[in-house]
């Protein structure tokens, strides 16, 4: 079988060495980085990576394979020469766009990108267009899509076994860096159902563990603020981000019971029971689907791999990492508004995100 070439653009955490911070931590299957995903997958062969530290590079070439000739610090160039198929995008979202639309008209078939996709709708729009317009798939890491229990959630869900999906109920989070992932997990859980509008409130960063010092200086946000509130979907399901210090819990209550995720990887299924007081149906227990655990991000780079296969869609694409993407930018979009309900599809978005920030140093080793 084919086995396509793969190359990895910013190779700090997420990139090449996150697997050093995990070890151990509870819900997390290895491999989790791009670098580790691709020498995992026996159809993907990590031929190169790129980073403005020549150091960092030496290091993921020497725990990766990858041999001097095969480190860029220019990303063009990484491109032009080594005609990758698959080109993992792991630097800040303010430079993604940038290099996936480059990569994209230069040959690579398949992107990896890191979340949050990018830095403004606009960049979210022009990374739609050049990817469609070059027949290129798309995944954004964002891993619950391919995490074993909420596929089987959402299993669950579609089945029809506790009725039609109601309500969603999770923790707020900085929209960039946690949101990112959950707006994308609530449009998975939902069956990828359009939003209809977001009212949303962002939070000062030194409220909250996981927020940041931020403000809005004209059209320029200079952080990643948590975010809680409220969105609408068409088909009549109501989403909640609330403030909670319990992140990454999930609840989703259907007509007759409900499912609820918590970190770590475990889940409860409640569903009706026997008549209880004045013939009122009883919540009771119910089991939830046994699920085998396995690397998220490696699912993710497989889905890639059979996309480039089959020519089918894959279980993310380009058109599921904009709509996250625009609840992100509606998000901060109905702050700046009082707190106002903000219209799904987002018109004329003018925000953008960019940070002062030195690139982050990763751990080489455990």
């Amino acid at each position: 079988m084919k086995t396509y070439r793969a190359a990895v653009i910013g190779c700090s955490r997420m990139g090449a060495f996150i697997d050093n911070e995990v070890v151990g931590a509870p819900g997390h299957i290895p491999p989790y980085a791009h670098t580790a995903s691709y020498y995992a997958c026996p159809r993907t062969d990590l031929i190169a990576c790129s980073d403005i530290r020549p150091e960092v590079m030496e290091e993921v070439g020497n725990q990766f394979d990858i041999p001097k000739t095969g480190q860029y610090t220019d990303y063009k160039e990484l491109i032009d020469k080594e005609k990758p198929d698959i080109v993992s995008v792991a630097t800040q979202p303010e430079h993604r766009a940038e290099i996936m639309i480059y990569a994209v008209e230069n040959g690579a078939r398949a992107i990896y990108a890191e979340k949050a996709l990018c830095a403004s709708m606009s960049e979210a729009d022009a990374i739609v267009e050049a990817c469609e317009r070059n027949n290129a798939v798309l995944n954004i890491g964002t891993q619950r899509r391919w995490s074993p229990g909420f596929v089987k959630m959402r299993e669950v869900i579609e089945s029809g076994r506790i009725g039609a999906l109601r309500t969603v109920v999770f923790s707020g989070s900085s929209l960039f860096n946690g949101a990112s992932h959950y707006y994308d997990n609530l449009l998975f859980l939902n069956g990828d159902a359009k939003a209809s509008w977001v009212q949303m409130s962002l939070v000062p960063g030194n409220l909250t563990k996981s927020g940041s010092d931020w403000e809005i200086q004209g059209n320029r946000l200079t952080d990643d603020p948590v975010s809680h509130g409220m969105i609408q979907f068409e088909n009549d399901v109501t989403a909640y981000a609330v403030l909670s210090p319990h992140e990454m819990e999930w609840e989703a209550s259907c007509e007759r019971g409900t499912v609820t995720a918590w970190p770590g990887g475990f889940y409860r299924l409640r569903e009706e029971g026997p008549e209880g007081f004045r013939g009122t149906p009883t919540i009771v227990s119910g089991r939830f689907p046994s699920f085998k655990k396995y690397s998220s991000n490696l699912r993710l780079v497989e889905d890639l791999v059979n996309s480039l296969d089959t020519g089918q869609p894959p279980i993310g694409g380009v058109r599921s990492a904009h709509a996250s993407t625009e609840l992100i930018f509606a998000s901060i979009e109905s702050h700046q508004r009082g707190g106002a309900r903000v219209d799904i599809p987002l018109k004329e978005s003018k925000i953008y995100l960019r940070r002062d920030r030195d690139p982050r140093k990763p751990r080489f080793k455990a």
